[in-house]
């Protein structure tokens, strides 16, 4: 079974009726025109559904994101094979801001938020590509401070002067003022103290349940990721290696030892570890 049916048996309960919102079809990524990053990625997104993209520091995860939110010309990469389709439309020929507005939005790793802006001019931003009356924009900004109350609060300090949980918080609610069905979500956690984290990804499982937004989760923190997500996927040096519903993976020995430390002797070290690359079952 191939891992896009696999993904739409698991996720949906019935290939027949499962409605993807992101199909990524095999595709490869390269930097400056020599260096391979991306070596045959395939993933799906079904419709109001959390994903998860899992994987060490380098494996993969921003530059599969860049590649889907069309970001990778400002770095000299480019998508040289594959295809990739947002609700059966091919989207990687498009620029960023069409994609933005057929409603994928990707909030990037770092947060980056404007510094020299208050956090409700921060959020205004998002909706740069939105044609919407005055109080549409009144209701879309109250709709953000309803998940993030604590950015109504702040909303006229300057972001550069706000925690890092705030400005992650001001960057998930900028992209939210665009209206967007997909979120592409690259390492929330990083950075952020355990208790900020929690609050974070509980605002994420709420928009997925109550807005019906999709979320494409890269990120390091598996545990975490694993507990909200539907669905996850394991990246290694730029290929899929593993991919399953998220509680199997969590289940997983293999995902439990080399991602989380774990196995079924207990908590390894570092020590016990640190060349798990050799004794990986899907490198062998």
């Amino acid at each position: 079974m191939s891992a896009a049916l696999t993904t739409a048996t698991a996720i949906a309960g019935d290939v027949s009726t499962a409605v993807m919102d992101l199909s990524v079809n095999n595709i490869e990524v390269i930097y400056d025109h020599v260096i391979l990053v991306l070596k045959g990625v395939s993933l799906q997104v079904a419709q109001g559904r959390i994903v998860a993209l899992l994987g060490a520091n380098g494996a993969g995860k921003t530059t599969t994101l860049k590649a889907i939110s069309n970001l990778l010309h400002a770095e000299r990469g480019e998508v040289t094979k594959g295809a990739i389709e947002f609700r059966g439309q091919r989207v990687d020929r498009l620029t960023p801001n069409e994609l933005v507005r057929m409603g994928v939005c990707q909030v990037m790793e770092g947060r980056h938020c404007f510094p020299h802006l208050t956090v409700e001019e921060n959020l205004l931003t998002g909706a740069f590509t939105r044609k919407i009356s005055r109080g549409d924009l009144k209701a879309a900004l109250e709709r953000v401070y309803h998940y993030f109350p604590r950015l109504k609060d702040r909303r006229t300090s300057l972001a550069g002067y706000t925690s890092g949980g705030e400005q992650q918080m001001t960057a998930v609610g900028r992209a939210l003022m665009a209206h967007p069905s997909m979120i592409l979500l690259d390492e929330p956690s990083m950075g952020l103290a355990p208790q900020i984290v929690a609050e974070i990804f509980e605002i994420v499982r709420s928009l997925n349940e109550s807005e019906h937004v999709s979320f494409l989760l890269a990120e390091q923190n598996t545990m975490v990721a694993l507990r909200i997500a539907d669905y996850g996927y394991i990246l290694e040096n730029g290929r899929v290696v593993m991919d399953g519903v998220a509680d199997d993976l969590a289940k997983n020995e293999d995902v439990k030892e080399f991602y989380l430390g774990l196995s079924t002797a207990g908590r390894k070290s570092f020590k016990d570890v640190k060349h798990y690359r050799r004794r990986k079952r899907w490198l062998a």
